[in-house]
C-alpha cells in the first residue's frame, strides 16, 4: 500500500518476491524481506549487470569529489545506473554526477526514505526522489541506529556488479560496502591516492590486496565493456548543450556566467556541460570553471 511521501511521490512497498525486488538481493545471507521506495522503482529493473556503486569517505577531498563526479557522469551516459548511500563527500558527487546527465541513480538510506541523512543533504535527497530513486529497508519515519549503515551498506553492495571506492580511510562505510561485495563475489576497484593521505589509506589498501585499479575513466567503463563515448558533432547537441558550448569560445567561464550570458540556469548549464564533458567537447576543472576543448 502506498504511503505518503515527500512533495507529490508516495512511498512504495516492495515485498521479497514481488516483481519489483531486485533478484541480487537474494544473495545476501539475509535479504530485506521488504524494501521502500520513494522515487521511480524502474530503476530496480537495470539488470545487476547494469548498475555499479560509488563509494567513499564523507570527508572527500576536491580530488576525490571531482573523480566520483566523472565517473558518476560517464556511467550515466553508457546507461549504468549509479548506486551510492546519499552521505556527503563521494555519495553526493556520485548521485549529483549521474543526475547531472540525466542518468539513473539509487540513494540506499540507513533511515527511512523520508528522512534525509545528513540533513544538510536535504535537497539532493529531492532531487534523488524526483530523477532516481530512493531505497530503504528501514520503516518510514525511522532515524538512524546503530547497525543502521552495516546493514544499509550491504544492500549497496549486493545490487550492483562492480563496487568502486574513490577515497576511504581504514575504518570507513565505504571499506564496509567493498568487504561486502566481495563477500558476495562482486567486482571492487578503487582509485589510489597518496601514500600519505589518511582519506586515501583504505583505498590503497584494496588495491594491494587485489582490487582493480581504476586510473582513468576508461578503467572504470571497461568494467562493463563499455568505452566513453566521445567526439559528439555539432549537429547531434541540444538546443541546452549548444547554447553553452558557443558561449565557451573563447576561453572558459564559471557556470554562473554562462547562465547569464545565454538565460538558463546554473542547473541546466551543468547539466548540459555534464553532457558535453563526456563527450570530449568540454572540460570542467576542479575550481568549476568550464573549458571549451581546442579543436571541435
Amino acid at each position: 500500500m502506498p504511503r505518503p511521501g515527500e512533495g507529490s511521490r508516495a512511498i512504495a512497498l516492495i515485498r521479497r518476491g514481488g516483481p519489483d525486488y531486485p533478484d541480487a538481493l537474494t544473495d545476501l545471507r539475509s535479504p530485506p524481506a521488504k524494501l521502500y521506495a520513494l522515487g521511480d522503482t524502474t530503476a530496480l529493473r537495470l539488470a545487476p549487470n547494469r548498475l555499479v556503486a560509488i563509494v567513499g569517505t564523507r570527508d572527500a577531498s576536491p580530488y576525490g569529489v571531482r573523480v566520483a563526479t566523472e565517473l558518476a557522469r560517464a556511467f550515466a551516459a553508457v546507461g549504468v545506473g549509479v548506486v551510492s548511500g546519499l552521505a556527503r563527500g563521494v555519495d553526493s558527487a556520485a548521485h549529483q554526477g549521474a543526475l547531472e546527465v540525466g542518468g539513473s541513480t539509487i540513494a540506499v538510506l540507513g533511515t527511512g526514505v523520508d528522512v534525509p541523512y545528513p540533513v544538510g543533504n536535504r535537497g539532493l535527497h529531492a532531487d534523488v526522489v524526483d530523477k532516481g530513486l530512493v531505497l530503504s529497508e528501514f520503516e518510514p519515519g525511522m532515524m538512524a541506529v546503530r547497525g543502521s549503515f552495516p546493514r544499509r551498506n550491504r544492500i549497496i553492495a549486493a545490487l550492483a556488479l562492480v563496487t568502486i571506492v574513490v577515497e576511504a580511510p581504514y575504518k570507513s562505510g565505504a571499506i564496509n560496502t567493498a568487504t561486502q561485495a566481495l563477500e558476495l563475489g562482486r567486482i571492487v576497484a578503487a582509485v589510489p591516492g597518496p601514500i600519505n593521505s589518511g582519506r586515501s589509506a583504505g583505498s590503497n589498501l584494496l588495491l594491494r590486496d587485489g582490487a582493480q585499479v581504476i586510473a582513468t575513466v576508461d578503467d572504470a567503463l571497461s568494467l562493463f565493456g563499455e568505452t566513453r563515448r566521445r567526439g559528439a558533432k555539432r549537429g547531434e547537441l541540444t538546443r541546452l548543450e549548444t547554447l553553452v558550448f558557443e558561449a565557451l569560445e573563447p576561453g572558459s567561464a564559471s557556470a554562473e556566467v554562462i547562465g547569464s550570458l545565454v538565460g538558463i540556469t546554473v542547473r541546466e548549464v551543468l547539466e548540459a556541460a555534464g553532457r558535453l564533458e563526456v563527450n570530449g567537447l568540454v572540460h570542467q576543472s576542479s575550481s568549476g570553471e568550464l573549458e571549451r576543448l581546442a579543436g571541435r
